[in-house]
């Protein structure tokens, strides 16, 4: 059983910015050397597109925020494009002498449903774009037809592994339809052309949950072990382990880890971004509606 311990809520926008309204989602940690993190986040704007920010942490202090950058590092793509409605940055992967793949998922509006993603890819070399591919690495194919979303991928040597959101369909209801997805697995030897065998790495636990989301994959000595978002009226998050990372059992019970009497987090605990510094180890999550209310930070005892 784990056991997390809650330190508190880092970041929220207080809507003063015009790209910044609302919302601080999918937080992701990027070590910048000592005890600094730069933890990026995506925020909506009055229109609610979002964008992907970031700002830094002392892990010592993280409770106090700093730097926090109002001018996005992903803003959202060209008219017409699979990310013209919001690019929130997922992963941020090894690129070797290339530099890092900072995965997104891009976001388009729709008319029969409310939203179609597809994983795009963003090259960065010392903090900076030097390119970013204009159309999705993942997408909606012959076998996935409905959406792929934001995904976690690890560099193992020369193969480069995925684990990402798919969608199996959607519902028709009232006021809008409601959409069906877990996670599959997919490999690739560059990180941006993917093989997908159809690999189920998580699925459904059961009728009512209808939406698993934001992997985050650590690969230990004896295993590998992920921490997802799993809802049907509010979202938890879920834990699973494995000896090869395609094959997997849920142990959402392990988690250890409840939301609040009352603040931030008191209704959801969302997109869990687990890692690790220093022999200790540290999970960044989303609270209430899904990142409105900002996120914060655990570390496990």
């Amino acid at each position: 059983m784990q056991s997390w311990e809650k330190i508190g809520l880092i970041f929220c926008p207080d809507g003063r910015h015009p790209l910044m309204r609302s919302h601080a989602t999918l937080p992701i940690a990027e070590a910048i050397g000592g005890d600094l993190y730069k933890i990026y986040f995506s925020s909506r704007d009055e229109n609610n597109r979002s964008r992907t920010f970031n700002l830094v942490i002392d892990l010592n202090r993280p409770l106090q925020a700093m730097d926090v950058n109002v001018e996005p590092l992903l803003d959202i793509g060209e008219l017409g494009g699979f990310d013209d409605s919001g690019a929130m940055l997922s992963w941020i992967t090894d690129a070797g002498a290339l530099g890092k793949y900072f995965y997104y998922a891009g976001w388009n509006l729709g008319v029969t449903v409310p939203f179609r993603n597809a994983l795009g890819v963003a090259l960065v070399r010392d903090g900076h774009i030097v390119r970013r591919y204009r159309g999705p690495v993942l997408d909606r194919s012959m076998s996935e037809p409905h959406f792929v979303g934001a995904a976690c991928i690890l560099r193992e040597g020369d193969l480069y592994r995925c684990w990402y959101l798919s969608c199996v369909g959607w519902e028709p209801r009232e006021p809008r339809p409601v959409h069906r997805y877990h996670l599959k697995y997919a490999e690739s030897a560059d990180g941006l052309t993917w093989r997908r065998d159809g690999i189920v790495a998580i699925d459904f636990a059961n009728p009512g949950e209808f939406a698993i989301a934001r992997p985050s994959v650590i690969r230990d000595a004896d295993r590998y072990r992920m921490w997802f978002s799993h809802r049907g009226d509010n979202y938890r998050i879920g834990y699973a382990e494995s000896d090869d990372g395609v094959g997997w059992t849920r142990m959402d019970g392990e988690v250890g880890l409840a939301v609040s009497r009352s603040g931030w987090d008191c209704d959801s605990l969302a997109y869990p971004y687990v890692f690790d510094h220093k022999g200790s180890r540290f999970m960044l999550y989303n609270g209430n509606e899904y990142g409105r209310s900002g996120f914060g930070l655990a570390v496990l005892r």
